[in-house]
């Protein structure tokens, strides 16, 4: 038998009858055969506590020591796994991230893994132990600080120890059963997919779906890993995510993967941009240069009469007032009339590698939306999604309502949440 790491989210490991359920599915992994590597995230909400602590400390904490601080969460897990693992008669040695040889860049709160060097997790491997790491961390190759992987820091560390091991699989527990074609909390009877593609899984997760996140996907896709999500409170089978169906399973790609949403983000309109070359450009290199990602785009056709336009795109709430500063320091360079900050909205994707060749599905996906009463105010397609964006307040009704003209429903029991969270 192979090596297999799995990894499990705050939810799975949210309290002590949590962590002793855990220990036992990773023992019976380990007696099939397996070596296993565990990578844990904190326990239940104990990162958020932590952000709300070092907030009321500081209202802006130094990069450095706030990543000192969120990894004291991950250090619990481990440590009480290890211990949970020894009690049930296995030997299970713990790792933080820098002790597993998770080396990365040295940028605090978001740093991305430049190498991983699992010298130490092989050793402990070859000794028949179970080794835990703790996720979302590494060290920072020229500092030896101590970094954070940000949102879904967990999962990228997982199978960034997947591709380093050459395990077999990397296996995500969550408190869903796999993949949902909609997020089970807004659409209770939405279909688990049991395969689907790289590619449209990271379409899927760059628009919004939280099971498993873009860049989790992305490492995985780039060294050819499978991932298999699972739940940690049941014992069924769940998702796989690779470039083909595994195993003997022959599964036909469907022409719509699934429907996702996003309510984590804002909307930015310059109002009154001279529409002449370069404008464009001086805009989003401020936004480049604050580092802040961008999503959708859209630029009106400048009024013949005045010679402006407006443009307008969507970034992440958290980045919001950076960019409305960052902006305002180019009005005299630019002369701009004006910024509008939007944060009362959300994004709709519909995804599927199929809908490239089939004709009508752009139509049915807005005819869905009209019929749902819900306006729109962007769009933005690729060869395998459309995203809209609405009004906040409109988009479960509008997620449910393409989900049903898609035919995504299913006739079965309804989708299960079991930790709450959908992670």
């Amino acid at each position: 038998m192979g090596l297999v790491v799995q990894k499990y989210g705050g939810s799975s490991v949210a309290d002590a009858e949590g962590i002793k359920r855990v220990a036992k599915r990773i023992v019976d992994a380990k007696k099939t055969g397996h070596q296993v590597v565990v990578v844990v995230s904190a326990m239940g909400d104990t990162t958020d506590e932590l952000i709300d602590l070092a907030e009321q400390v500081s209202p802006i904490p130094a990069g450095r020591e706030f990543d000192m601080l969120l990894t004291a969460g991950e250090r619990i897990s481990m440590a009480l796994l290890a211990m949970a693992i020894k009690n049930l008669g296995h030997e299970a040695q713990s790792f933080t991230g820098s002790q597993a040889g998770v080396i990365t860049d040295s940028v605090h709160n978001k740093a991305r893994i430049i190498d991983v060097t699992p010298g130490r997790i092989r050793t402990a491997l070859d000794e028949g132990n179970i080794a835990i790491v703790a996720g979302f961390q590494g060290v920072s190759q020229d500092k030896k600080d101590i970094t954070t992987l940000g949102r879904g820091g967990s999962d990228t560390t997982a199978v960034a120890l997947a591709a380093a091991l050459d395990a077999e699989v990397c296996e995500i527990y969550t408190d869903v059963d796999g993949v949902f074609t909609a997020d089970p909390r807004v659409v209770p009877n939405a279909r688990k997919i049991d395969w689907i593609s790289f590619g449209d899984m990271l379409e899927l997760a760059s628009s919004g779906s939280k099971v498993l996140l873009h860049r989790c996907v992305e490492y995985a896709r780039r060294y050819n890993i499978p991932i298999h999500v699972r739940s940690s409170f049941s014992g069924l089978q769940g998702t796989w995510v690779s470039n083909e169906p595994q195993g003997d399973r022959k599964v036909e790609q469907a022409i719509i993967s699934g429907v996702a949403h996003d309510t984590s983000e804002a909307k930015i309109t310059v109002v009154g941009v001279p529409d002449k070359p370069g404008e464009a450009a001086t805009i989003f290199r401020a936004i480049a240069d604050n580092e802040i990602n961008i999503d959708m785009v859209v630029q009106n056709v400048s009024a013949a009469s005045t010679g402006l336009t407006d443009i307008s795109f969507t970034l992440p709430k958290t980045e919001g007032r950076k960019a409305v500063d960052a902006l305002e320091k180019t009005k005299p360079k630019i002369g701009f009339h004006s910024l509008r900050y939007d944060d009362q909205i959300a994004k709709i994707s519909l995804v599927g590698a199929g809908m490239k060749t089939n004709p009508g599905v752009t139509a049915g996906f807005f005819e869905a939306l009209s019929n749902a009463g819900v306006n729109i105010e962007l769009i933005s397609t690729s060869e395998i999604r459309i995203s809209v964006v609405t009004r906040a307040d409109e988009v479960n009704e509008a997620v449910r309502a393409v989900h049903t003209a898609f035919g995504l429903d299913s006739d079965s029991d309804e989708a299960v949440v079991y930790g709450g969270s959908g992670r």
